[in-house]
């Protein structure tokens, strides 16, 4: 006699949705390819389904396929990286290994951004006005989650200047870019995290992270 509770997903379903969380890869190596128009549009509708705080549905995503457009945005990724390498100190050479966006591969990318006027949204961000960035860390999720069981990869580039990116693409003040999402095909998914697979660092054991009535033990 089944013990599952009576809303659950089918023992198949169930599977496919830790199977997609298990294998999602922020992935930086694609084949050339255009991405289905209407697997793009699912992308995004997956997105748009996250909870927000509030329900103010913060995100907004600037789909850049101008070729110029996309290549001043890259140099913009160069330029942080190498002032990243820099701060890294004694890590500047192995940081300088990695590689850190598919930009010039993959066959889409989207900038995804706060949207300008939060302020007035009060409802769960008074005393945590962050959680408008946590809102859209759901939408992005999602996005990565759907894009995997799609079949296709998708990493998530942060080594930018907000500033400088919001004037390249021309956003209303107060939006803040918080992603550039590269979107396409891949010949493989990582077996591991990449930077587990280059000995950057390790996932922490979850045992330790947990506490019952009190922080976490050390």
């Amino acid at each position: 006699m089944s013990t599952a509770p009576s809303h659950a997903f089918s023992a198949v379903e169930t599977e496919a949705v830790y199977r997609a969380i298990a294998e999602r890869r922020d992935m930086r190596h694609f084949r050339p390819g255009a991405v289905d128009p209407a697997v793009l549009q699912r992308l995004l509708w997956a997105a748009h389904q996250a909870p927000s705080v509030g329900y103010m549905q913060p995100w907004r995503f600037v789909r850049v396929t101008d070729d110029a457009l996309r290549g001043a945005l890259r140099a913009l990724v160069e330029e942080e990286r190498l002032a990243t390498a820099r701060a890294l100190g004694e890590r500047e050479d192995a940081f300088m290994r990695l590689k850190v966006e598919g930009m010039g591969e993959a066959g889409e990318v989207l900038v995804v951004a706060l949207a300008d006027g939060r302020e007035r949204h009060v409802f769960g961000r008074r005393t945590l006005p962050e959680m408008d960035l946590a809102s859209v860390a759901c939408a992005i999720q999602n996005m990565w989650l759907a894009a995997r069981a799609e079949g296709l990869g998708m990493g998530w580039v942060s080594l930018f200047d907000p500033a400088r990116v919001a004037a390249l693409l021309g956003m209303p003040e107060g939006a803040k870019p918080v992603a550039i999402l590269c979107l396409g095909h891949v010949d493989a998914f990582y077996p591991k995290p990449m930077l587990e697979l280059e000995s950057w660092a390790e996932r922490v054991p979850l045992a330790g992270l947990i506490g019952e009535n009190g922080w976490p033990a050390a």
